[in-house]
C-alpha cells in the first residue's frame, strides 16, 4: 500500500512537474499576481520588490555554491573517499543502504544543516555505486529528507535567534527584554520527542517505499564519475619546470592550511562553536586542500565539483526575487494574517504551523521567513495568549516541513547527483505527508496544553 502510493506520486511528479527553473519562474509569476490582487502595492512596487530580492540573494547564492564545490572537492580526496566507502559498506542491501542514508541525513542535519545535507548526498552516491539494484533517486531523496528536522537541531536559525539577545531579528527580546535559551526551544519535550519519532520512523518509511527490484532506477554511468577517486586526482607528474614543482608542492598547501587553521582557532576561541555558513565553507576548503596534499590535486577536484553548480547559480536569484515580492509588498503578512484570524487558543499553534508551511513554498529560507513572520508571530502571541518559544518553533516546523515538496534546497544535491526535481519529489512527498501528520499532531497537543 505505502509502496503503491509512493510509486503513484513518483509517476505523477515525473510526468507533470516541470524543471526547477520553470517552476521558479511560474512561482514568481504567481507571487506577483497574488501581490497585485491582495495587497495595495502597485505594479511598480511589486517589480521593485522583486528586483531587490533578486539582487540581495546573490551573496547567499555564492555561499551555497561554494559549500557544494568545496564539500565535493573534499570528498574527492583519497582519505574522504575511503571514509565514505567504509560507511557505505554498512548498508549491504539496497534497503539497508537507503535506511542508512536517511539516518545519516537526519542525524547530520541535527548537528548542522549543511553538513547533514551534503554528507548524506555524497553517501547516497557511494551507496548507489557499490550496492547493485539500489534505487538512485530514492537514495538522493532520502539524503534530502534528512533536512526535515534541521530547525530543531543545533544550527536551527529561529531557536538560535531567540537565544541571542543582540541578534537584529530577535524581535521577542526587542519587545520584552527576554531571550529564550535553547533549553526552552529545541531541548523541550514538545520539540525533541517528534524528532526522535522521525529519526526512528523515516528510515523505516524509506525501506517501505523502496521500489521492487524490477522497477529500480540505478545510478547512471555519468553519475558514477562524480566520486572519481584517487586514480584521477593523484596522477604522477614529472616535474620538468619550476612552475610545475610549485604546483605540486605540498608546502604551498601547508601554508594555506596554516593560515586557515589560524583564523579558525581565533574564531572559535572568541565566539564559541559558531558554525555559520562562511565558517563551514572555510572548514571544507581547508580540509580539502589538506587532504589533497598538493595544490594541483585540489584544483582538479574543484574543477570536477564545479560542473554540478551551473543550474543552481541561475535559480537562486529567482527565489530571491520571490522573497522580495512577499516581504516588500506585505503579501506574506497578509497570508499569515488569514491563518491567525482562523485560530482559536487551542488551534493557534496548528494554524501557525500550516500557515508557515504555505508561505515557505514561496519563501524557502529560515532567516527570510522569520524576518517576515517573526513580528506577526509575536502579535499572535499577544492576541491569543500563546507561549513565545512554542509559537516561534511552529514557524520553524512549517519552514522545514514544506521543504519536502519545494525543491529549492534540493538544488545542491540535484546538481551533485545529476538528477532533476521530478526524479525525487515523489519520494520526498512521502516524507512530507508523514512528517505533516507528526508535526500537526504535536501542534494540537501543544494547543491543548498536553506538552
Amino acid at each position: 500500500m505505502i509502496r503503491a502510493v509512493a510509486s503513484k506520486l513518483t509517476s505523477l511528479m515525473r510526468n507533470y512537474f516541470p524543471s526547477t527553473f520553470v517552476f521558479a519562474v511560474l512561482l514568481t509569476s504567481l507571487s506577483m499576481v497574488l501581490a497585485l490582487l491582495f495587497t495595495g502595492a502597485g505594479l511598480s512596487v511589486t517589480l521593485e520588490s522583486w528586483a531587490s530580492g533578486f539582487f540581495n540573494i546573490l551573496t547567499f547564492a555564492m555561499q551555497i555554491i561554494l559549500i557544494l564545490v568545496t564539500g565535493h572537492a573534499l570528498a574527492l580526496s583519497p582519505l574522504a573517499a575511503r571514509l565514505l566507502d567504509r560507511i557505505a559498506g554498512v548498508g549491504r542491501t539496497p534497503v539497508q543502504g537507503v535506511m542508512l542514508v536517511m539516518l545519516v541525513g537526519i542525524t547530520g542535519s541535527l548537528v548542522n544543516w549543511a553538513f547533514g545535507l551534503f554528507f548524506a548526498g555524497l553517501l547516497a552516491l557511494e551507496v548507489a555505486k557499490r550496492t547493485p539494484r539500489s534505487d538512485y533517486p530514492l537514495l538522493i531523496a532520502a539524503a534530502y529528507s534528512g533536512q526535515i528536522c534541521w530547525h530543531q537541531g543545533l544550527s536551527g536559525f529561529i531557536p538560535l535567534v531567540l537565544a541571542t539577545p543582540d541578534h537584529p531579528q530577535n524581535f521577542a527580546y526587542q519587545l520584552t527584554g527576554i531571550a529564550f535559551p535553547l533549553s526552552q526551544t529545541i531541548f523541550q519535550p514538545y520539540s525533541f520527542v517528534p524528532v526522535l519519532l522521525l529519526v526512528v520512523s523515516l528510515p523505516c518509511l524509506m525501506a517501505l517505499i523502496h521500489p521492487r527490484e524490477d522497477e529500480v532506477t540505478e545510478i547512471s554511468s555519468e553519475a558514477r564519475q562524480v566520486l572519481v577517486g584517487e586514480e584521477i586526482l593523484q596522477e604522477k607528474v614529472r616535474h620538468f619546470t619550476w612552475s610545475e614543482k610549485i604546483d605540486h608542492s605540498p608546502l604551498v598547501s601547508a601554508l594555506f592550511v596554516v593560515i586557515g587553521v589560524g583564523y579558525l582557532s581565533f574564531h572559535f576561541y572568541g565566539k564559541g562553536l559558531d558554525l555559520n555558513v562562511n565558517i563551514i565553507i572555510l572548514i571544507l576548503f581547508v580540509l580539502g586542500v589538506m587532504l589533497h596534499g598538493r595544490p594541483v590535486n585540489y584544483v582538479r577536484g574543484a574543477g570536477i565539483a564545479i560542473r554540478g553548480a551551473g543550474g543552481i547559480a541561475v535559480q537562486f536569484p529567482l527565489y530571491g526575487g520571490i522573497m522580495g515580492i512577499l516581504s516588500g509588498t506585505g503579501l506574506a503578512a497578509i497570508i499569515a494574517g488569514w491563518f491567525v484570524a482562523l485560530s482559536t487558543p487551542e488551534t493557534a499553534y496548528l494554524m501557525q504551523f500550516l500557515g508557515t508551511g504555505l508561505i515557505n513554498i514561496f519563501v524557502p529560507s529560515g532567516g527570510g521567513q522569520w524576518a517576515i513572520q517573526g513580528p506577526i508571530t509575536l502579535e499572535a502571541v499577544r492576541l491569543v495568549g500563546l507561549d513565545t518559544p512554542r509559537s516561534a518553533m511552529m514557524v520553524a516546523w512549517g519552514n522545514q516541513w514544506t521543504n519536502m515538496i519545494q525543491p529549492f534546497w534540493a538544488l545542491p544535491l540535484l546538481g551533485l547527483a545529476g538528477l532533476t526535481a521530478r526524479d525525487i519529489l515523489g519520494y520526498t512527498a512521502m516524507t512530507f505527508l508523514w512528517s505533516g501528520v507528526v508535526f500537526s499532531t504535536f501542534a494540537v497537543l501543544i494547543g491543548y496544553h498536553l506538552l
